[in-house]
């Protein structure tokens, strides 16, 4: 929990990110009004030393959405406890993180259809054509 993380081989360090917590308003019963169990995980992508260059342009790129003014924030109020909430939080960050610097998927090479599909694909034009064609009335020609 207080150890660094790992994203992509990139490690890190429990100081770049920031922690808050509040009053949850998801389970508790009656110490759901005394007790801060919501937990919140805030990363500064844009100013991170941990991230190498690459990997922070990709994470900003990717959740640009989420991102306000370089800050993600990712938070977690569905369990009792701040200790499960907060290792809910970091999971997700860490989820996300890895998902977002994911690299871009391989272009995809076009390719055309073979011979023997394009033989196939008209056949069954003409087998269809046929068909539809023997329904017709002979007052319709």
């Amino acid at each position: 929990m207080a150890g660094p993380i790992q994203i992509r081989g990139a490690v890190i360090p429990p100081e770049e990110l920031s922690w808050r917590f509040s009053r949850s308003s998801g389970p508790g019963g009656q110490s759901v009004n005394t007790t801060d169990s919501r937990a919140e995980v805030s990363i500064d992508l844009a100013h991170s030393r941990a991230l190498g260059p690459v990997l922070r342009d990709r994470a900003l790129q990717a959740l640009a959405g989420r991102v306000t003014d370089g800050v993600l924030t990712v938070s977690a109020s569905e369990h009792r406890s701040q200790l499960r909430n907060r290792e809910a939080a970091l999971s997700r960050l860490i989820a996300l993180l890895t998902a977002a610097t994911a690299p871009p998927p391989r272009a995809r090479r076009p390719t055309r259809p073979s011979r023997g599909a394009r033989e196939r694909r008209l056949a069954a034009k003409r087998r269809r054509s046929e068909v539809k064609r023997m329904r017709r009335g002979r007052y319709e020609e």
